[in-house]
């Protein structure tokens, strides 16, 4: 019997090392997925405020290219009337060359008939200086577009730069973040696996308190009565060395990692209903409440401390029996980012 009891304590020796190379490397798959996530919120956000510029960017180009369709359609109008006053002025000339060789024809005829020539002569070479007249305007409207025209490719041009710009902007904005933020993962799994060895270091291996994931779990008889939610004495000298661990290790860590210390309370899913907890909610959220009461005493900042509360809802099996809820019975502690 002493030899079965002394190889069982080498299994459970070593068994918490393999959970503990396990539970690491699952830390840091599961750290790179929520630093990939978060990374991907900020970057969507600061994303969402340069799409917007963009927007407008685009709106405005959208403008400027229908204006230079119209400022084009006004051109063809422009050069269809020029060619038209040309052609006018083309037949006006071929029919000044008539009259004036019918006035040669007619040079000895009757000065009633050279008069009423030299009028129609008169009358043509008017309507051919009004056509000069709209054929200059006309080069002169042409003229004035091809400048609009040329002010709005340079516009264009413009836009498009500024585009490029931003998109370049935003690439690398969001390279910077990805940096700042896979730092600031590194730094919170370095904070949080020093953690978890201090804490080995004090607790040692017990069958009540286990590595779950990146989680210390407690069993609840450590620290409470059943049904209730008030901390026995060796609860409170368990809290006390683990308030030490994070009080030191806050001091540690640098003032702007977001890190938090999250308590969260679970029961087993037998129904509770008493005077003072009507539910295995409210029992949970008393567990982690009182648990996070102590610990702040201890040291702990009350901004860097969280209690929740889970009911029977997150078990961690599902059996119903005596030793499925021993287990589903407990209070975990994970370093998590705010």
């Amino acid at each position: 019997m002493a030899l079965s009891r002394s190889h069982r304590r080498e299994d459970v020796n070593f068994w918490p090392g393999f959970v503990d190379a396990l539970s690491t490397m699952l830390i840091g798959i599961v750290f790179l997925l929520s630093v990939f996530v978060l990374g991907q919120f900020f970057l969507s956000q600061e994303i969402s405020g340069k799409d917007t510029v963009l927007d407008r960017l685009n709106r405005q180009l959208s403008e400027l290219t229908d204006l230079l369709a119209l400022e084009r359609a006004a051109g063809k109008d422009a050069k269809d009337s020029l060619a038209l006053l040309q052609s006018t002025l083309t037949t006006e000339q071929a029919e000044r060359g008539r009259i004036q060789g019918m006035l040669d024809s007619v040079n000895g005829n009757a000065p009633a008939q050279l008069a009423e020539s030299q009028k129609a002569l008169e009358a043509e070479k008017q309507l051919s200086a009004r056509a000069q007249a709209t054929v200059e305007l006309v080069n002169q409207q042409i003229l004035a577009m091809r400048r609009q025209l040329a002010a709005l490719e340079e516009a264009i041009g413009a836009a498009e730069a500024k585009d490029k710009e931003a998109q370049t902007r935003i690439a690398e904005l969001g390279s910077r973040l990805n940096v700042a933020l896979a730092q600031r993962v590194q730094e919170l799994a370095r904070y949080r696996s020093d953690f978890f060895g201090r804490l080995r270091q004090v607790l040692g291996t017990r069958p009540d308190i286990r590595v779950v994931g990146d989680r210390f779990v407690f069993q609840s008889e450590v620290f409470f009565d059943a049904g209730q939610a008030v901390l026995k004495p060796e609860g409170r000298a368990e809290l006390d060395k683990l308030g030490t661990i994070i009080a030191d290790l806050g001091r540690e860590m640098p003032p702007d990692l977001p890190w938090i210390l999250r308590v969260d309370g679970h029961t087993d899913n037998r129904p509770i209903r008493s005077a003072q907890f009507p539910s295995n909610w409210n029992l949970s959220t008393a567990r982690a409440v009182a648990v996070v009461e102590y610990l702040i005493t201890k040291g702990i900042p009350a901004d860097r401390i969280a209690a929740t509360g889970f009911g029977e809802f997150q078990p961690l099996d599902v059996a119903n029996n005596d030793e499925a809820w021993r287990r589903n019975r407990r209070i975990e502690f994970k370093i998590t980012e705010r």
